[in-house]
């Protein structure tokens, strides 16, 4: 049995509730165990305080790492744990603000994961998104098994944010923003990325209301199997 660990907390779009959707879905339709951990501290901007998600054992038996967090300050232990989980290339995927899943000080030994986790393991660092009164038309971009059973086009909440991405990411999903607070700049929403080590899926989707969304929960099921399969 496939053992998935979900990260989900931050204090922005409420994902230590929306994600126990995702974590019974993937429970539900790939027979996986599923440990659902939130930090003890939900708020971060502007004042960025430490949070703790209670430990990370879990993590050195996990298959899959689930996550859905933002400016986390977390103890080294727990640090040391997830940088040992990405070096033995557990697979990750990740939603919306995990590109700025930390948010360490300059003098912190883990400052390089502010910008270094979105963009080295999940693919684009965070660089900006389109305003919160914009929402984002969204279109596939090729045939690929995280999209099996998805429509062609769908609409979501979510404003739609821009990207960089890193090499080896495979584009799945396009975004067109819809009423942007600036300039428009279309650009990708969801992607994989495989790489000798790891299989890795990002998109950023994960406002509130996607959750009702039948295409963004089969995405997410989708995504989690692909990066579980042998």
């Amino acid at each position: 049995m496939n053992r998935v660990v979900v990260f989900a907390g931050e204090g922005e779009y409420r994902s230590d509730e929306t994600m126990k959707v995702v974590a019974d879905d993937i429970r539900d339709e790939l027979g996986a165990d599923v440990t659902y951990r939130t930090p003890d501290v939900l708020e971060d901007y502007p004042e960025f305080p430490e949070s703790s998600f209670g430990g990370l054992s879990e993590l050195s038996a996990a298959d899959l790492l689930v996550i859905y967090t933002r400016f986390r300050r977390l103890p080294d232990a727990e640090m040391v744990q997830l940088a040992d989980y990405l070096a033995g290339g557990g697979a990750v995927l990740g939603l919306r603000t995990s590109t700025h899943a930390f948010h360490f000080p300059p003098e912190s030994h883990w400052a390089e994961w502010n910008d270094g986790f979105g963009r080295d393991v999940l693919g684009s660092p965070w660089i900006s998104h389109h305003g919160h009164g914009s929402s984002t038309d969204i279109s596939r971009t090729r045939v690929h098994p995280v999209l099996a059973g998805i429509d062609e086009r769908f609409h979501s909440r979510s404003w739609l944010y821009r990207v960089e991405l890193s090499a080896g990411c495979v584009p799945l999903l396009h975004g067109d923003p819809v009423d942007p607070e600036d300039e428009p700049t279309p650009g990708p929403v969801a992607w994989v990325r495989e790489t000798d080590d790891r299989r890795a899926f990002f998109t950023s989707l994960g406002h509130p209301d996607d959750f009702a969304l039948t295409p963004f929960r089969r995405l997410l099921v989708n995504a989690a199997g692909w990066c579980l399969a042998p």
